[in-house]
């Protein structure tokens, strides 16, 4: 089988540079993007396996350029993995279209993975903002994944991390500068700098999660990554079940007389 193609957003740090090391190692071709790439440097790349591009998803033209770039190169993108950054929901939205065009145009179907968050589906204190752009990105991703042709072949998934050792609650989060006495029995500062760097999951054991998603023949919509992912997962689906059923006789009675 010749070498799967994977363009993946944000390498430079957390869970892209770690997914760049395991799609080299498997023998794929990786196009590897940040905002700057000429910071980015992989073991193991060389000319043949791997491009290094500047991408910034609030461009769309920067968007149509690593595209084509990827297509220029290796005349395919099979895969496409995106981080979404809690800023920027729409440039999420810009890189699946053109991922979306790219393999449909091409006639060679692919993946598109979007990373969210378990606060994608749990609410998390102090988090609000960024829960919801995870929320956005799942509704988005599911919407769109029905509204594709089945001859298309391009499939979806929502990846759900749990808590990783990535940078994400230390130097790469920002704090409000401004508090309000209110909220004074929650610190988010204080408690994500307690935890940065004593999660239980590892960014490069996830990489290798993410990839065996992206090259199994009938990807899932929805995968949670992460001890503490699946343990909250579980109790929200034990815990909306039973709400489901406790108000069943009033969720079925609302409809017009003879429906």
């Amino acid at each position: 089988m010749a070498p799967r193609v994977f363009l993946i957003t944000g390498t430079s740090t957390g869970f892209g540079e770690e997914l760049v090391k395991v799609v080299l190692q498997k023998g794929d071709h990786v196009v590897a993007t940040a905002r700057n790439s000429s910071k980015l440097s992989f073991q193991g790349a060389n000319d043949s396996n791997s491009l290094l591009v500047d991408l910034d998803v609030t461009e769309k033209d920067s968007i149509d350029k690593a595209f084509h770039a990827a297509i220029n190169k290796f005349k395919r993108v099979d895969v496409v993995l995106r981080q979404q950054m809690e800023i920027n929901f729409f440039g999420l939205i810009d890189v699946t279209r053109k991922a979306m065009e790219t393999m449909r145009d091409l006639k060679i179907g692919g993946v598109i993975q979007n990373v969210t968050s378990i606060g994608g589906q749990i609410g998390v204190p102090s988090f609000s903002i960024y829960c919801t752009s995870k929320w956005a990105v799942e509704g988005f991703t599911e919407a769109i994944s029905k509204e594709v042709k089945p001859e298309w072949g391009i499939k979806f998934t929502c990846i759900e991390p749990g808590d990783f050792r990535t940078d994400w609650s230390g130097r790469s989060m920002a704090f409000g500068e401004i508090s309000h006495p209110a909220y004074d029995h929650i610190n988010a500062k204080e408690n994500a700098q307690k935890r940065n760097g004593t999660q239980a999951g590892d960014p490069a054991k996830a990489a290798k999660v993410f990839y065996d998603l992206a090259v199994m023949d009938d990807p899932l919509m929805r995968c949670v990554v992460g001890t503490d992912a699946y343990s909250l997962i579980n109790q929200k689906l034990d815990t909306y079940g039973q709400s489901v059923k406790k108000f069943e006789k009033w969720s079925n009675s609302t409809d017009a007389k003879g429906y």
